[in-house]
């Protein structure tokens, strides 16, 4: 049986080594700095033996010199080969990545007397054709350990539902940043805000008043109405273009009341069209 194979790549500090603990977690046997050149003797062995691993991890990068030279190839002869491995690419702004590293002391990988700013740009040069190769793109720039390591659960573990594609709803708050994972992002600030309503000020989008509040006004029904109709038409398309994964955040303001409510909204009208779908409500705990 030709086994699961996630390969996680990207930026120096992009937070590489907490996705591959996060593979960890889910039961893969993970590797890291694993040379390239090495991984399909490295899975030619493991497809002879009697291993039960079926769930296979590594992290490369440029920490091996002559990865950037060589993935290419090596990728094209592991697919030639009957593996297809799922590449996640990890990345951040400049900022962030100076910040980290200001933090940690470390030195970059491609350092050579030059500035860190500079080995930073040399590095996303370096790797720009690998990013557009990348099954997933992720930016970790503002983004926690906790919420990075249920990214890499939400991409690896789809073992449940593998012939269809894996939805995630998000609600969020525009004044705490936009979701940076977000593929559909739809704006619900246009309703009326319980905010304004002393009762319902301090309760969240989960309580029934709120619900009752922000979906008594007839453009909340017909905006539901309409958006889940335009998701109803995108899915099968998605899916038919081999997409894995699609991310659908709804914004309000604080990410309490509207987007909390419209989130549930989705969600129950997409399990009941047969859809699997995961919601998480972000800034919900967030004053």
């Amino acid at each position: 049986m030709i086994p699961n194979i996630i390969i996680i790549t990207g930026l120096s500090g992009s937070g590489k080594s907490t996705a591959l603990n996060a593979l960890e977690d889910l039961g893969y046997f993970c590797v890291d700095n694993l040379p390239v050149r090495i991984l399909p003797k490295f899975l030619e062995l493991h497809s002879k033996s009697a291993s039960e691993i079926r769930k296979l991890g590594f992290c490369m990068d440029l920490r091996e010199k002559s990865f950037a030279r060589s993935y290419e190839a090596v990728f094209a002869e592991l697919r030639e080969k009957g593996f297809h491995p799922e590449i996640i690419f990890l990345e951040a702004s400049e900022n962030a990545l100076i910040k980290r590293y200001s933090q940690t002391r470390r030195q970059h990988p491609l350092f050579d007397g030059s500035s860190l700013p500079e080995s930073i740009r040399a590095e996303k040069t370096l790797l720009k054709d690998l990013r557009q190769f990348a099954d997933r793109v992720v930016d970790t720039s503002d983004i926690t350990v906790h919420k990075l390591k249920n990214t890499i659960f939400f991409y690896a573990n789809k073992d449940t539902e593998p012939q269809r594609m894996r939805i995630q709803v998000l609600s969020f708050g525009f004044k705490h940043g936009l979701p940076l994972e977000a593929d559909l992002l739809i704006d619900v600030r246009f309703m009326p805000n319980p905010y304004f309503e002393p009762d319902l000020k301090d309760l969240d989008g989960k309580d029934a008043r709120v619900r009752q509040f922000v979906n008594n006004w007839p453009e909340t029904l017909e905006f539901l109405e309409r958006y889940v109709s335009l998701l109803v038409y995108l899915i099968p398309l998605y899916e038919r273009e081999g997409k894995s994964y699609l991310t659908i955040a709804v914004g309000c303001t604080g990410g309490r009341h509207r987007s909390v409510v419209i989130a549930e909204e989705l969600l129950a009208r997409l399990q009941n069209l047969g859809i699997k779908i995961d919601l998480t409500h972000r800034d919900i705990d967030l004053a």
